[in-house]
């Protein structure tokens, strides 16, 4: 995990790098992200969150020990150089389970990181952030490091009774925003105040120290803070530095650490500069890639819509907006019952309830067909104009082919693109 260490090291240095991590297990967005890697010729940081990937199957149906060799034999596809992956588990803890007593639920989050650590995942997110059922008002910071700790202990074990040894590195916090981006509208949103990151990292230091941690607490190398982004379903709270700039000064005071940065989604693509110079040194991204998914997918679902008879049509976004209602298991408690919203937000809500659909086989089914509808039949320019007009230039410029899955692709990766050049370009 030096890739990382360094990454910190020069940030804390005053150079303007970071690395972003892609948080999904959709292929066609893993695919984008390892083609962006191999253009920039950069490691690509890949993290599978909890509700994703887990000992049950999550809800993509995988495991964490199906999830590394699922990747790699993407990246075989494009080209890619494995040793330039590195894999994060996000969210790791009791998250899945917090409706379940707590000493309940960390007993499944232990298995969690043990699934996590054996699989080969390097860079652990320890989030015991969450109350669990039993637990009364807001959790103090050393619960919430005294449980984390507890999942580090099983994370050390776990990687040096399979590999010898631990070069795991951790990332710790008490502030995390909710995986997947806020479920109610943000009408305000608070910076962590330094003298509660002082308090969290203090308490955090104590309970590895407790459990004889020192060695993983050396190779703690992120916190999770607010630094005052997040989206909601229909608006984003864009990174201001002027709110966020005790926060990024009192780094200094903090030994070796740097911060990470979630619900980084849909930011203006200055501000990622702004979040690697203060700090922010890790950068999560997943809904926003997803949504670009979406977008490039329901796009060719309109020119399939003009260019193939009915009867062959996918019908794709109706076929999404069928699973939805079907199973609303992933959106209901998130969305607005009233059906005119409600079906608005499940298309195009910036928090993308829908990615969690896509495994579906009748959603897989229609999105093949669409690509063969496609790929049978040649997309005319002004379709792509019209629909895709990005992709377009591109197909003009004769930098990208009008195939189907490249035109996706190429969508998904104008996202990526903008954190890679905050990240390593170093563009102040």
């Amino acid at each position: 995990m030096q890739k990382i260490l360094d990454i910190a090291s020069d940030n804390r240095r005053g150079l303007a790098r970071g690395i972003y991590a892609i948080c999904t297990a959709h292929p066609l967005v893993l695919k984008a992200a390892l083609l962006q890697g191999l253009k920039d010729n950069t490691p690509v940081l890949i993290e599978a969150t909890a509700n994703q990937v887990n000992q049950f199957g999550g809800y993509t149906g995988m495991q964490p020990a199906d999830f590394i060799p699922f990747v790699n034999a993407i990246a075989e596809t494009v080209g890619f150089d494995r040793q330039q992956i590195i894999f994060g588990g996000d969210h790791l803890g009791p998250v899945c389970w917090v409706s379940e007593p707590a000493e309940q639920a960390m007993a499944k989050a232990k298995d969690l990181i043990r699934a996590y650590v054996a699989a080969g995942f390097k860079k652990i997110h320890l989030d015991t952030s969450m109350r669990c059922a039993d637990d009364t008002g807001p959790l103090t910071d050393a619960t919430v490091a005294e449980r984390a700790a507890a999942l580090c202990a099983v994370a050390e074990k776990t990687a040096l009774a399979v590999f010898g040894c631990a070069e795991l590195v951790y990332v710790v916090g008490t502030e995390v925003p909710p995986p997947g981006g806020a479920a109610e509208a943000i009408d305000d949103l608070q910076v962590t105040a330094c003298e509660d990151v002082l308090a969290t990292v203090e308490a955090h230091r104590k309970a590895f120290f407790q459990r004889d941690l020192s060695q993983a607490w050396e190779r703690v190398v992120g916190l999770v803070v607010q630094p005052g982004v997040e989206f909601d379903h229909t608006s984003v709270h864009d990174y201001r530095r002027d709110d966020a700039k005790d926060l990024s000064a009192l780094l200094s005071k903090i030994p070796n650490l740097v911060y990470e940065a979630h619900s980084t989604d849909y930011q203006p693509a200055k501000a990622y500069t702004h979040l690697i110079v203060d700090h922010f040194a890790i950068l999560k991204v997943g809904p926003q890639l997803t949504y670009a998914l979406r977008e490039a997918l329901f796009s060719l679902s309109h020119i399939e819509d003009e260019l193939i008879t009915k009867e062959k049509c996918s019908g794709l976004r109706q076929v999404c907006e069928d699973i939805m209602l079907a199973s609303p298991e992933h959106w209901a408690n998130y969305y607005p019952k009233q059906e005119s919203q409600g079906r608005l937000y499940r298309r195009y809500s910036y928090s993308d309830r829908i990615r969690y659909y896509w495994v579906k086989p009748e959603i897989e089914q229609a999105v093949t067909c669409l690509m063969n509808n496609l790929t049978e039949s040649s997309i005319p320019e002004p379709l792509l104009a019209q629909y895709l007009p990005q992709e377009y230039q591109a197909v003009r410029s004769k930098v990208l082919k009008p195939t189907a899955q490249a035109l996706v692709l190429f969508h998904i990766m104008q996202v990526i693109d903008v954190y890679a050049k905050a990240c390593w370009k170093q563009e102040v």
